[in-house]
């Protein structure tokens, strides 16, 4: 019984160990261990590693104590099973659209897994059914397609470490137009996949409001070890979501009541604008006039300016105003002759 409780100890010990670049110490691997229900000393653990180093793919970084002990970084998964076409179907589909918004060490982890799915479907026999499935399906942005910005891969690394360890981080960040960075102090709270745009959502120094920070934009990064991150009071990531920050808006809802001119508004018949729409038939079949509580946003903003002339807020006047002075300068823009260079 002990020579099986050994092995289940030391099965234990090596799903626990991560990959290059990443490490985990004695002391990490103890806690781990625990609270899998293996009650065992760190001498024990030290033990264990010696005899698995020996037979297993496994490095140790001794430059500094406490030691970090990893796997090779391209050594196969030990614990993956034989794979069908619909499981890596899933598994490749996993890789293309959630990897940006996952912590570093998960994708350090789940590597091999995205690897082994990706051999799976290249040796699916003729014809290969699963893998075409892959050139049969795609996620099309609503709003004009953007190339996304690239991404400093260390700085990502660095604030999704952050996020799951509940640390603060020194940044520096360039703001929007300007062109030399500056020095930060922030508490990582979330983070947020607008379109193509990576976005951190963080409170800056000890300012109670949280703040809305593009990855692309950040140059450093670094972890600040024993200062914890402090969310405000209160703070709840969906709540501020349909609050309308993440659209650039400072919170505020509003009742908006809009007229849709040459049946340009049929589509909030499926798709409404808040639970609590309410669509008037107009005496004219292709006119419509919707009530809708809604975050009073830029983003709400830049979706009406997209119908043009086909849409006509009537309330709230605050609203009207400012799509009625937008028009007048683009009237003023395209009415004068076109100057420079074009």
């Amino acid at each position: 019984m002990a020579n099986h409780d050994a092995l289940f100890r030391q099965w234990e010990l090596l799903r626990n160990i991560p990959r290059l670049p990443l490490k985990i110490s004695v002391q990490e691997l103890r806690e781990r261990l625990v609270a899998a229900q293996f009650n065992v000393a760190e001498r024990t653990i030290q033990r264990d590693l010696q005899e698995l180093f020996i037979h297993f793919a496994l490095v140790v970084d001794e430059r500094s104590k406490p030691f970090g002990w990893s796997w090779q970084k391209n050594v196969k998964s030990l614990d993956f099973p034989a794979l069908g076409i619909d499981e890596a179907l899933t598994w490749v589909l996993a890789e293309q659209h959630i990897s940006q918004i996952l912590p570093s060490s998960a994708i350090e982890h789940l590597s091999p897994y995205f690897k082994a799915a990706r051999n799976r479907l290249d040796r699916e026999p003729q014809p290969q059914k699963g893998r075409s499935w892959l050139n049969k399906v795609r996620t099309v942005p609503p709003t004009q397609p953007l190339i996304p910005p690239a991404i400093d891969e260390d700085v990502q690394r660095i604030i999704s470490e952050a996020l799951m360890r509940e640390q603060q981080i020194a940044l520096q960040y360039r703001r929007k137009g300007e062109r030399e960075a500056k020095a930060y102090q922030a508490h990582p709270l979330a983070l947020i996949q607008r379109g193509g745009i990576l976005y951190l959502f963080a409170r800056l120094f000890d300012y109670p409001n949280a703040r809305l920070l593009a990855l692309h934009r950040i140059e450093e990064a670094t972890l600040l070890d024993g200062q914890t991150a402090q969310a405000p009071e209160g703070f709840d990531l969906d709540s501020e979501l349909a609050k309308g920050r993440l659209d650039f808006g400072a919170g505020e809802r509003i009742q908006v009541q809009l007229r849709f001119y040459d049946g340009k508004g049929e589509h909030l018949h499926e798709t409404p604008l808040s639970q609590d729409q309410h669509i008037r038939e107009d005496a004219d079949p292709n006119t419509l006039t919707i009530t809708a509580s809604v975050a009073n946003t830029p983003q709400l903003q830049w979706w009406l300016l997209g119908f043009g002339g086909c849409v006509e807020v009537l309330a709230p006047e605050s609203l009207r105003h400012s799509l009625t002075d937008t028009a007048a300068k683009m009237l003023a823009r395209y009415t004068q002759p076109i100057s420079g260079n074009a």
